[in-house]
């Protein structure tokens, strides 16, 4: 890494020992990196928070022999085709699916798909992974 800054910090000892002990958890190589991670976390998550371009994946998990669900699933994700970079549809039994769906775009709108597709009847589990675009974690 370039242009490294060294940061000091002071902390109580109690707090000191827990993030030694989240440090050692985690198997991230030393505090520093854990701190970068953090730092990044909550920029990510103020990216969400504004609006700006991120990415994220949204999971599904359902029951395809819901009457009309797996077109309906479909139907969104076209509706939302700029924001739908791809899909991976995987079988878990003769029944179940679970499709995971890389997206990008505004959060709001990103967030507003994901809502959409968890609320269809069927759709037993959903979630949304945030994540960046990675420009301004640099």
């Amino acid at each position: 890494m370039s242009d490294l800054v060294r940061l000091s910090v002071s902390i109580e000892k109690s707090l000191f020992e827990r993030l030694e002990r989240l440090v050692r958890e985690t198997g991230i190589s030393n505090r520093s990196e854990f701190v970068r991670n953090l730092v990044r976390r909550e920029l990510v998550e103020r990216q969400w928070a504004q609006n700006d371009e991120v990415v994220g994946a949204i999971t599904l998990v359902y029951d395809h022999e819901v009457r009309e669900l797996s077109g309906k699933l479909t139907h969104l994700q076209h509706h939302h085709h700029r924001a739908v970079l791809a899909t991976t549809h995987v079988h878990l039994d003769e029944r179940i699916c679970v499709e995971m769906i890389l997206v990008r775009g505004r959060a709001g709108d990103i967030r507003e798909l994901s809502d959409r597709l968890g609320l269809q009847k069927g759709v037993f589990h959903s979630s949304l992974s945030l994540s960046s675009t990675g420009a301004s974690l640099r």
